[in-house]
C-alpha cells in the first residue's frame, strides 16, 4: 500500500515516535511525505520515504494530486489543533472522503489504522479502488 505521512511542526516528533514504534509494519509499504515530515521519519527510522515539497511549498497539494489519481491508500496526518491554521488540511480531508481513503488525524486513530493494516483489515481498498 502507498501511505502518505504529514504532520504539523508540533506533531513531527510524535510522527517520528509513531514510525519508530511501527517501523516493522511501515517498512512493508511505500511511504510518501511532505519534505519536513519525510526527512524526520527517514533520518530517525532508516525507512525509505519519497519526499515531496514542504507543505508550505505545495507538498500537501502534491499528495492531494496522488489521492485524486488513486495512488494513495492510507493517510496519516497528525494535526496540532491548538496552533493549526484551519486552512492546512481540509482539502486533503475532503479528497480522502471523496476517494474513500482511510485517514488519521491523531495518534490514536493512526495506531488503529496501522494495526488494521497489519491484520489485513484494509484489503477492501483493493476491491473498492482497484489499481489498473
Amino acid at each position: 500500500m502507498n501511505i502518505a505521512l504529514l504532520a504539523h511542526d508540533k506533531k513531527k516528533e510524535l510522527m517520528v515516535e509513531f514510525c519508530i514504534a511501527y517501523c516493522g509494519i511501515l517498512g512493508k509499504h511505500n511511504l510518501v511525505a511532505t519534505s519536513g515530515t519525510g526527512t524526520a521519519v527517514a533520518d530517525a527510522t532508516g525507512l525509505s520515504v519519497h519526499r515531496f515539497l514542504s507543505g508550505q511549498q505545495g507538498g500537501e497539494q502534491q499528495i492531494g494530486a496522488r489521492i485524486a489519481y488513486n495512488e494513495i491508500d492510507l493517510v496519516i496526518m497528525l494535526r496540532d489543533p491548538l496552533t493549526a491554521n484551519d486552512n492546512d488540511f481540509p482539502s486533503l480531508l475532503r479528497l480522502c472522503d471523496l476517494h474513500t481513503i482511510p485517514v488519521a488525524t491523531n495518534i490514536a486513530t493512526a495506531e488503529v489504522l496501522i494495526q488494521g493494516l497489519e491484520r489485513g483489515d484494509l484489503a477492501w481498498r483493493d476491491i473498492v479502488n482497484p489499481k489498473n
